[in-house]
């Protein structure tokens, strides 16, 4: 099995790969080494670690990973199966990098745009040349409402509440109004600008934010929950010397 691990921004997740098939899955507000090993009681069983982390990783984790398998810190160093034409390879997040060795993986041969809504809203491109040349990032939900709260006077700090209507008949609801149809907009947006240069391009979204967004958008798109987890074990996989069978459009989930 290949352990694999997102350590993302707001949640830590941690996954197991038969091969390409997920066979455990768990996420985290907070993880370290004594946790990681409390919820992997038979890590005998691994043969082979990956790590992707968009901020500061704890030091015991990379300690005890690097001790106790073959283990991948993802950088711009490590050989992954596509072309990165991105200008700062350094400076770019390793999230992105995994969602887009993903989506070739789905739609081999094809322009994609992998959409993550997180903390960030991420838009990656990645050619039918499996070249991947850079994308575009927008603040998350959250970072919008904690921006209108901090940066006024008066503005409530408000949670996510369901789908609002278009006019907001309070300030709370106005403030949901504004984020989330703003935010639907800018996607249907972006895409409509893709499609105009790539009129066969497909459209990935993935990310914790997801869910909010996948019904309302007006382009079809495949909803693929997991892509960075996914990416990661093409990635790991890849430089253990494996290959995967090509997983098709056909594996995807249309929304």
């Amino acid at each position: 099995m290949n352990l694999v691990i997102d350590y993302g921004n707001t949640l830590k997740k941690i996954a197991l790969y038969e091969r390409h098939n997920m066979v455990y899955f768990k996420p985290f507000r907070e993880l370290n080494a004594p946790i990681l090993q409390h919820h992997l009681p038979e890590h005998h069983l691994i043969r082979a670690a990956i790590l992707a982390s968009s901020g500061d990783c704890p030091r015991d984790l990379i300690d005890w990973l690097t001790s106790t398998f073959p283990f991948i810190e993802l950088s711009e160093t490590i050989p992954v199966p596509i072309t990165n034409r991105y200008e700062t390879p350094m400076t770019l997040g390793k999230d992105r990098l995994a969602a887009v060795v993903a989506a070739q993986e789905r739609f081999p041969r094809q322009d994609i745009l992998a959409i993550s809504a997180g903390t960030c809203i991420t838009y990656d491109f990645i050619n039918a040349a499996k070249e991947y040349l850079g994308g575009s990032i927008s603040p998350g939900i959250h970072m919008r409402f904690k921006a209108l709260h901090t940066f006024t006077a008066r503005l409530p700090l408000i949670e996510m509440a369901p789908p609002p209507r278009l006019t907001g008949e309070n300030t709370r609801e106005s403030i949901l109004s504004g984020v989330i149809n703003g935010i639907v907009a800018e996607i249907d947006g972006i895409i409509e600008q893709y499609r105009q240069e790539y009129p066969d391009i497909k459209i990935i979204l993935s990310g914790g934010d997801a869910n909010y967004f996948e019904k309302r958008l007006k382009n079809n798109i495949f909803a693929i929950p997991n892509i960075v987890l996914e990416g990661l074990n093409l990635i790991l996989s890849f430089n253990l010397g494996e290959k995967h069978s090509t997983r098709t459009a056909a594996a995807a989930d249309p929304a």
